[in-house]
């Protein structure tokens, strides 16, 4: 029927387009097959609604699936749906114009910048057109339902200028989209190839995917055509669900805790998601994607929607499907919109519910789940203190630390158990940072507190101090850095202690003076201290300064770290500085010892010292010395 032939050219901005497209896109090229397998789920959902008043429609073939072929001789790759199928006024309509709001506005704002026009591509959709990512020509036979078999169609381009349409005889309804695949596309003409493509974008497709098994005459089903998280809760075995986890997650072992809920409202939505018992390798790969699979309306979209779940919890694995979404939806078009922030929201709470259960839970083996939790992932959890403030409060009850209270580097204890053993008096929670559990557990800024059976938290994690500078106080009880400001024990203290450190630190008015003056190059100031029981010094951060902590960890990261001196502070009880008080302030021993005393009490806080060869010689002289 060749006298039935027409030529026809493309409405202008699909030739934009298709030269847009091939460049841009060509770094994620697997698309084409999802965008033609969602194209022809489309086409089987379009028969079956109409086919509700037209059962006529289905013919002789009830059995509505999507069929993958390629042929390695003629090189092309055959995508085949039974579906709704085109007429000829369809497929022109179809295929060769796009009938989009705002079209005109998408091409106005094309730069000629590939990775940006990439993104607006993916923005505006691809569909169809994505086949000519990998094919260099495409051809289409179609025939709609309810139509003669003589009245079928045959459209076919080059993706340049124009397309020809052509009547043809065609068994049956539905479409075939056949890939005639550019030269160095070879690798798509292999079956594990396309199966593994398929089954990475289309597996829960609810129609099967059929593909010929190499060799043989019977049709395999790739897909899994069924997809479990829309599925009734009911009728989930928990083993099923702990099947769909190392699916989704690629884990080997079962999940802590899952949540499957289906969310109606302004947004709808159905989520399943998952916190692993192990934390993987990467996790403190930020740059990473989140661990979020994408579908919309059963269609996968994409396995990395890091949009869907904040940074700090990127450790939660799963499926988010939405069915509000367009299916070619873009990371641009996931970070503007309004459904993808109520998306983002509602998970991101369902997530803390699910860690809330667990460590609120009365029930031992919740309680141990969330011990394991915080093991594997807590320091990341911390990170939403900072990022997060909406749900600030929410993640401060979740913190677990080390402590005084117990003999153990074990982070257990919640800011509302410390609050409910505070001190009568005690108006603050006090801490202390450092490197290592060992460091802060034997800090000499801890002394006064366990002589009055204060608890101090044992902070070691390097988020800690970031964490401390957005979190200021818990229910309205300040947070106070233990080795930062002056000591104030507050109400703590009595009046007969008040007024005897007051005399004390007179007397020792000249030697703070004197000490002031031989360590003018390492102290901002010298005083003394009564949170010292067993130990000579101590060095303090200035109340509006960084800790020595942060400025050591800033250093050793290569960051600019501001200059400041260390306040030293001095035990008045201590034998070292009683002598002290009696040498000569001119001598070389005085200036030593005032050197030795700040070393020592940079080394107990875990500094290194600048000169650590004058430090031996002096700590020799001095033991030699009579």
């Amino acid at each position: 029927m060749a006298e039935n032939k027409q030529t026809m050219g493309f409405q202008a901005e699909v030739k934009q387009l298709l030269q847009l497209m091939i460049h841009s896109l060509y770094s994620n090229k697997e698309i084409f097959l999802r965008e033609l397998v969602s194209n022809a789920s489309d086409a089987a959902d379009k028969l079956r609604f109409e086919a509700i008043n037209n059962d006529a429609l289905y013919g002789n073939d009830h059995e509505v699936k999507i069929r993958v072929a390629f042929d390695k001789d003629a090189r092309t790759i055959t995508i085949s749906d039974n579906g709704i199928g085109m007429s000829r006024e369809e497929a022109i309509s179809h295929l060769g114009t796009i009938a989009k709001s705002g079209t005109k506005e998408f091409f106005g704002k094309l730069s000629g910048d590939q990775q940006k026009d990439a993104a607006l591509i993916g923005q505006f959709g691809v569909g169809f057109y994505s086949g000519f990512i990998v094919a260099d020509r495409i051809t289409v036979e179609s025939r709609r339902a309810g139509l003669d078999a003589s009245e079928g169609v045959r459209w076919e381009s080059a993706g340049e200028g124009d397309y020809s349409v052509e009547q043809i005889e065609k068994a049956g309804r539905g479409t075939d989209i056949i890939l005639h695949l550019r030269d160095g596309e070879e690798e798509l003409l292999n079956e594990w190839k396309l199966k593994s493509i398929i089954r990475k974008y289309s597996d829960h497709i609810s129609l099967p995917i059929q593909m010929m098994k190499e060799g043989s005459d019977e049709l395999e089903t790739i897909n899994q055509a069924s997809a479990l998280w829309a599925r009734s809760k009911n009728e989930i075995t928990p083993e099923q669900y702990e099947e769909f986890y190392k699916h989704v997650s690629h884990d080997f072992g079962a999940p802590l805790t899952y949540t499957h809920n289906r969310v109606e409202g302004r947004s709808e939505y159905t989520q399943l998601l998952y916190i692993p018992a192990k934390a993987p390798f990467d996790l403190w790969d930020r740059n990473k994607r989140g661990g979020i699979k994408l579908y919309v309306k059963r269609v996968f979209i994409m396995d990395d929607a890091e949009q869907l779940m904040p940074t700090y919890l990127r450790f939660v694995k799963g499926v988010i499907d939405s069915a509000d979404l367009p299916l070619n939806v873009s990371r641009e078009i996931l970070q503007e919109s309004r459904d993808v922030k109520a998306i983002r929201e509602g998970s991101t709470k369902r997530v803390l519910g699910m860690l809330e259960e667990l460590a609120n839970a009365d029930e031992q083996e919740k309680k141990d789940k969330y011990a394991t939790f915080w093991t594997e992932f807590g320091q990341v959890l911390k990170e939403g203190i900072g990022e997060d403030f909406a749900n600030k409060e929410r993640l401060s009850k979740l913190l677990r630390f080390a402590s005084t209270h117990n003999d153990s580097d074990v982070q257990d204890v919640s800011l509302e158990a410390y609050v409910g053993r505070m001190k009568e008096g005690q108006d603050k929670i006090f801490y202390v940072t450092a490197d290592s559990y060992a460091a802060a557990k034997n800090s000499p800024h801890l002394e006064i507190f366990r002589k009055k059976g204060v608890e101090v938290l044992l902070l070691t994690d390097r988020v800690d101090e970031w964490m401390l500078s957005f979190m200021h106080d818990f229910e309205g009880k300040e947070l106070h850095s233990v080795a930062k400001g002056g000591l104030d024990l507050g109400a703590m203290e009595d009046e007969a202690e008040k007024k005897e450190h007051a005399e004390t630190e007179t007397q020792y008015q000249d030697l703070v003076g004197k000490m002031k003056e031989a360590l003018a190059d390492k102290a901002k100031e010298v005083r003394v201290t009564f949170r010292l029981t067993d130990s000579p010094a101590c060095l303090v951060a200035d109340e509006n300064e960084l800790s020595g902590n942060l400025l050591r960890m800033l250093k050793a990261a290569g960051q600019a770290a501001p200059e400041s001196k260390p306040i030293l502070e001095i035990n008045p009880q201590h034998p070292l500085v009683m002598r002290l008080k009696y040498e000569d302030a001119a001598s070389d021993k005085f200036k030593d010892w005032s050197h030795i005393l700040f070393d020592q009490a940079l080394l107990a806080e875990g500094g290194t010292l600048s000169d650590p060869a004058s430090f031996v010689k002096r700590m020799n002289e001095m033991l030699l010395s009579k």
